[in-house]
């Protein structure tokens, strides 16, 4: 598949050829690939990261969701994972080793960061600079001699910042030091970090990619010779594989991806802009409204704006903010995003389970912040369901 395709293409166009003409690539449910030879498959084994051998490894039914994806984001190869997780520390573990340290910004994903603040610092002692990240001479400061990553989220999953990403990625490679970004909220329908300079791209395919709430994966986008060498080293010794179902409800789902994702752009800017002018709420995080700090380099480096945004209700009474959330009927209460359906969620639930009131207020997080994830349902009744759930605080 040819990046040089427009995206509704690549992903609505297979090139794989069954004897038997079907229009859907079948799913190869098995766990091994016999040869015919000694030979064919001692060849095989020089050429793991390409070659079917074992379908921890490789299988043609992932293979072509990841070539489509590679196609879409502008990369050279891909490979999908068994979670977003698994595809954030394989890309990670890939780029440090002990006692280096990464600079990354403050509003990561939760299981990143403890990824990053804990596993690594006290297996391998790699430490950490937190960076607010709106500032490239903030990431300049925060470099150090054994630095060996820079790590971003843009937008952060729950304030919404954003990092200039050309800015950084010149940055990174004039010192040597290797970029990794998670975008999983814009997706590669309105954001391709690779051709901004980003090394290495991270999904979780749970979200957008996947797109309907069925499926838990995730996928890294890069060089053909950076994959390479994290398929045979940390994706195979990890065994963060995809099965082949899995791999295959990808697949079904980014016949879709362009469609829903203007969709749901559609729906989004219509609910931001309603949040915006309601008295209820202090602030909206969303890139696609005008009065977002950064909307000028949103503008410039994405082009257009997912489902997921933020926002700061006035009242501080948990109670109040508990019954604004209980109330809410089209807005399901659940963790995750990204797919169909509409979601809330109210960071404080969880995250001063895992961090400490100071760290929390650290990260311009308070229990006032409501993410909502919008999703296919009609926007005016989107609405309805929000100001009715508001009325009753």
């Amino acid at each position: 598949m040819s990046r040089n395709h427009k995206d509704d293409t690549i992903l609505n166009h297979d090139t794989y050829k069954d004897q038997h003409g079907a229009v859907v690539p079948p799913i190869y449910q098995n766990s091994l690939f016999t040869f015919d030879s000694w030979d064919a498959i001692d060849k095989a084994f020089d050429n793991k990261a390409d070659d079917f051998i074992y379908s921890r490894l490789m299988n043609p039914t992932v293979k072509i969701a990841e070539e489509k994806i590679a196609a879409l984001c502008h990369g050279e190869k891909a490979k999908l994972c068994g979670s977003g997780i698994a595809a954030i520390t394989s890309a990670i573990l890939h780029c440090v080793k002990a006692n280096e340290h990464i600079v990354t910004i403050k509003n990561i994903y939760g299981p990143t960061n403890n990824f990053i603040n804990k596993y690594l610092k006290t297996r391998f002692g790699i430490s950490a600079t937190y960076v607010d990240g709106r500032s490239i001479e903030e990431f300049e400061k925060a470099i150090r001699p054994n630095t060996s990553l820079i790590y971003l989220e843009s937008p952060a999953s729950l304030t919404l910042e954003l990092q200039d990403l050309k800015a950084v990625a010149a940055l990174a490679k004039a010192k040597g030091i290797k970029t990794v970004i998670d975008n999983t909220w814009a997706s590669p329908i309105f954001q391709k970090p690779l051709t901004l300079g980003i090394d290495i791209e991270v999904h979780s395919a749970s979200k957008y990619l996947g797109g309907h709430s069925d499926v838990v994966a995730g996928v890294i986008i890069s060089s053909r010779k950076t994959m390479d060498a994290i398929i045979t080293a940390e994706h195979e010794l990890l065994g963060a594989k995809m099965a082949p179902f899995e791999g295959w409800l990808i697949l079904r789902s980014l016949r879709t991806l362009t469609i829903r994702m203007k969709a749901i752009m559609e729906n989004s800017m219509k609910v931001a802009s309603f949040l915006e002018q309601d008295e209820r709420i202090q602030q909206v995080n969303y890139p696609g409204l005008r009065s977002f700090e950064q909307y000028a380099l949103g503008a410039e480096q994405m082009s257009g704006y997912s489902g997921l945004m933020s926002f700061e209700l006035k009242t501080k009474d948990l109670s109040e903010i508990k019954t604004f959330v209980n109330a809410l009927e089209l807005f399901k209460l659940g963790v995750s995003w990204g797919g169909h359906d509409s979601l809330v969620y109210a960071p404080v639930i969880s995250y001063l389970k895992e961090l400490s009131p100071d760290k929390f207020a650290a990260m311009g997080i308070n229990a006032s912040l409501i993410r909502i994830s919008v999703g296919l349902e009609h926007y005016e009744d989107l609405i309805a369901d929000l100001s009715s759930a508001l009325r009753k605080m």
